[in-house]
Parts: C-alpha cells; sequence; structure tokens
C-alpha cells in the first residue's frame, strides 16, 4: 500500500504544478502512516532523485521516448498498470491540462472512486473524505470515496509547496508501452512569455483598455512584475490579443498567486476561470464592477491614470531609486 504521485512533464523538464502535488501525496502518505512514491512517464533532464525533498521515498520511471508527448490513452494505460505493479491504493494528479485528460481515465481503468479538483488534504479519520469546488468555485463539496483504489487530482495552487531534505531512490519501472495512436504534424510554440497555467503572477486587461494599441500599459506592468498576460474573452474574441491568452470558464483556467485585472467588468463566465487566484487586484472606473466583489483588494479609478504609477512604484522598490 501507497500512495502514487504521478510527475507531470513537458519537454524534459518536470511541471511547477508536479511540486504541489508532491507535496500533498507525501503528506497524506504520512497522514495515512504509508509511504509516497511517484510515478514519471518519459525522459527528463530534471535530477529525479532531488524529488525526495518533497517526500517521496521513490520514483518510478517509465523511460520511454514514446510516452514524452502526452497521449491520454496510452498515459491510463501504463499508470493503470504502474498502480497494479507498485501496489497503490491512491493516485494522486494535478487538476491541470495533462491530469484532467488522464485521471478519469485511468479511474475508470482502476475501477476507482475520483475526486476530480480536490483542494485539501481528504480527511480519513473516519472514512476517506475529501473537500472539493464545485458550481465553478462558488461551493465546496465533501465527497467519500469508498474504492479499494482511489483517485485525487488536485486543483493546482490550492496546496503548500514545501521542499526539505532528503534523496529520493529512483527506479526502473518495466511496464509495457504500445505505439501512440496520435501523430503530432505540427506544432505552434508561444516562446519568450511566461506560460499562463505556470505563472505566480498574471495580469489581465478587458475591454477597459479601449483597444490593443493601449496594451502597453499592461505589458509594462506585466514586465516589471515578471507576469503572464492575459485578457477577457471579448479581447480575445476582438482579436486585440491571441486567443491563447483568454482566461475564464471558456479559456485557460489559472490560479496565480496574484492576479490584476484591468478594466475587466468580471461576468461569471470570467471569474469562474480565476477564482481559484490567492490573491485577486481589480482596477476599474466603474464601482458597480462586479469584479470588486470577488476582489481581495480594489482601486477605484482611470486604469490609464493608475497602472503607470503603479508601475513607477514597482521599479522604483525594485531598483531602489
Amino acid at each position: 500500500m501507497s500512495v502514487l504521485i504521478f510527475i507531470d512533464q513537458t519537454e524534459g523538464h518536470i511541471k511547477k504544478a508536479s511540486y504541489e502535488v508532491l507535496t500533498y501525496g507525501a503528506k497524506l502518505a504520512e497522514q495515512m502512516g504509508t509511504t509516497a512514491e511517484a510515478l514519471l512517464l518519459g525522459t527528463v533532464n530534471d535530477d529525479l532523485a532531488a524529488l525526495g525533498k518533497y517526500g517521496v521515498k521513490k520514483v518510478h520511471q517509465v523511460a520511454n521516448e514514446t510516452l514524452n508527448h502526452v497521449d491520454a490513452q496510452l498515459y491510463a494505460k501504463v499508470i493503470a498498470e504502474a498502480v497494479a505493479a507498485t501496489g497503490a491504493n491512491v493516485v494522486v494528479f494535478s487538476h491541470n491540462q495533462t491530469g484532467k485528460a488522464v485521471s478519469a481515465r485511468v479511474a475508470a481503468r482502476l475501477k476507482a472512486g475520483i475526486v476530480a479538483g480536490a483542494s485539501a488534504l481528504p480527511d480519513t479519520s473516519n472514512g476517506f473524505v475529501v473537500r472539493k469546488t464545485v458550481f465553478s468555485g462558488k461551493a465546496f463539496a465533501n465527497v467519500s470515496i469508498n474504492t479499494a483504489v482511489k483517485v485525487i487530482s488536485l486543483n493546482p495552487n490550492s496546496y503548500q509547496t514545501i521542499a526539505g531534505d532528503g534523496t529520493a531512490e529512483v527506479v526502473a519501472l518495466n511496464v509495457a508501452v504500445d505505439a501512440s495512436k496520435i501523430k503530432i504534424t505540427h506544432v505552434d510554440k508561444v516562446s519568450g512569455e511566461v506560460p499562463l497555467t505556470e505563472a505566480d503572477i498574471v495580469v489581465s486587461g478587458g475591454r477597459g483598455l479601449k483597444g490593443p494599441e493601449n496594451w502597453g500599459v499592461l505589458l509594462d506592468l506585466a514586465k516589471e512584475l515578471h507576469a503572464a498576460t492575459a485578457c477577457s474573452r471579448p479581447v480575445g474574441d476582438a482579436h486585440w490579443r491571441p486567443h491563447h491568452e483568454h482566461v475564464g470558464q471558456t479559456g485557460v483556467q489559472v490560479a496565480p498567486n496574484l492576479y490584476i485585472a484591468l478594466g475587466i467588468s468580471g461576468a461569471i463566465q470570467h471569474l469562474a476561470g480565476v477564482n481559484r487566484s490567492k490573491v485577486i487586484v481589480v482596477i476599474n472606473k466603474d464601482p458597480e464592477a462586479p469584479f470588486f466583489k470577488a476582489a481581495d483588494y480594489g482601486i477605484v479609478g482611470d486604469l490609464f491614470e493608475v497602472v503607470p504609477k503603479l508601475t513607477e512604484e514597482i521599479h522604483k522598490m525594485k531598483t531602489g531609486q
């Protein structure tokens, strides 16, 4: 019996969300009185033994290059076989793009109960009860899993990543890997930017910026903060900004430590994609903008006056000038 934690990777490097899941899984294993182990599919350039500092004792690696690209069906088959081989009774994923695609398939193969989008450690005092967000983050549900094997996907940025001391044993896991049924014919890659899903800080703009020619005020702030840039759906639909920057229920869902909204009214569809942010700052000249109800901090004012001053003060703090 153990907790098996899936490590998500891309282009030879472990994704940031995986460190949070490793900490979460290790704490869950400690709570259950068992061991925490990790599973990596494919090959990476990172030091896998160093993952021991997040609490895992062993890292199982299926070092097959076919697995360097996500194929949800193939991943599910390999992970299910890894669960059987390791004897794990809890499998933990990040509730990110890969986790959403793979975790449910793994649960189906294992005939396991699953909680997608967990927000806290399970309560194991009387059964196995997992808290998760529902209704686009407006409420919580406590879900009991009664199956022998249990699957959890953890909402990104909902559990603190803790690194300590320790080294993990890295072992090769011998699992048959079929040929992928997916053929990659073309890749459009955004370079030179902080990926939205990995960003600690996101600066986002809406129609209050009045047009693409005014986006410089947002970009200057984002540059000072080393933040990713995003936009509301109307902005994306109007082609003011690239489609991949659209955040919200129908776009990219983000959970940064800091989300700054400039000129965004805060429709429910937008809130559904950003309400897991640790801190939300809203700058809008309309005091009745719905976004203020969800904000931790709000500034009622003209963003074209407020934001340059904010950017200037941040620059002074950074440079000491």
